[in-house]
């Protein structure tokens, strides 16, 4: 009766990793009981979820190397299988929401979230490939667009993108305050998407700043965001809760690979009990003020609350 927080299925919200071919499902080694799947694999997961109460997933790609350019052409490309995913999914499954990733780095042989030049990102040559990629995904059936890049202006230019193309109903989830992380590790891994020279301070925010998240956020909603997320989520629940606080569209946070592999290891070690801390863990995130939270945890959590 009494209890100020409430954690449900509804919350949250499934990554996946998809890889080309057939009757795939590896098991990704930093991040065990999470796999890389081929999408013939992925439809009798999904129809899991699905009896779970879980309704809306996020799916990232791990792409082939010999298919990399500077550019992420094959993002958009006809025959990307990403995209060919995408479209068998919503058609075997209307009712699940598809939020995609729009960033270059799956796609790009610099393995940055941007366009480099001379070791540079450059982000301006950036805001038209990610409008390109945001459009092929919303055609393909996406119902959430997720710009993961932290360009500046991305938002904008996304938003006019996809209603220029019609699709003015397509929402945008924007990676708002993505700070430059240490827990990043296993998802890097599942994806083979690190960057090959340099890191990405220049563009993914100081974990030392707060009030950068306030600008973030504003610009963001002033360009047409339908909601702002902030990744990770663990070491950020103050900025979690000030955009809660400060804003008026809905919050997500990011429960990222490296923050679910802690627990998971713990718990294998025999050091924690894993229903409990993962619990008292997606708590925490919905108290700090999230209204929906991405994480690996989803599929376990929707189980163990059934039992």
């Amino acid at each position: 009766m009494l209890t100020e927080t409430h954690l449900g299925v509804e919350h949250l919200i499934y990554p996946i990793f998809l890889k080309d071919g057939k009757q795939i499902k590896e098991e990704i080694d930093s991040l065990p009981g999470n796999y890389r799947w081929s999408v013939d694999k992925l439809l009798s997961e999904l129809e899991e979820c699905l009896k779970l109460g879980i309704k809306t997933i996020d799916i990232f790609p791990a792409v082939d190397e010999a298919l990399k350019d500077k550019t992420a052409s094959y993002s958009y490309a006809q025959d990307n299988f990403y995209l060919l995913a995408i479209r068998t999914i919503k058609e075997r499954f209307p009712e699940l929401t598809i939020m995609t990733d729009v960033a270059m780095d799956p796609y790009s042989s610099d393995g940055h979230d941007g366009y480099v030049e001379n070791g540079e990102i450059m982000n301006d040559a950036t805001l038209p490939i990610l409008a390109k990629m945001a459009v092929a995904q919303a055609q393909a059936g996406a119902d959430i667009i997720g710009p993961s890049d932290m360009m500046d202006g991305r938002v904008g230019v996304i938003r006019e993108a996809l209603d220029d193309a019609g699709f003015i109903n397509t929402s945008i989830m924007s990676y708002t305050a993505k700070y430059a992380s240490a827990f990043y590790g296993p998802f890097r891994d599942a994806l083979n998407s690190a960057p090959k020279h340099g890191d990405k301070k220049s563009y993914q925010m100081n974990p030392a700043n707060r009030r950068e998240a306030l600008l973030e956020a504003q610009l963001d909603i002033e360009e047409g965001a339908d909601m702002i997320m902030v990744k990770p989520a663990l070491c950020y629940l103050d900025v979690i809760h000030e955009l809660k606080s400060t804003f008026p569209i809905p919050v997500t946070a990011y429960n990222v690979s490296g923050e679910c592999a802690m627990v998971i290891a713990a718990a294998r070690n025999g050091w924690l009990n894993y229903d409990l801390a993962v619990y008292e863990m997606l708590l925490s995130i919905r108290r700090a003020g999230a209204d929906g939270i991405l994480t690996y945890f989803a599929k376990d959590f929707a189980q163990f609350t059934r039992k």
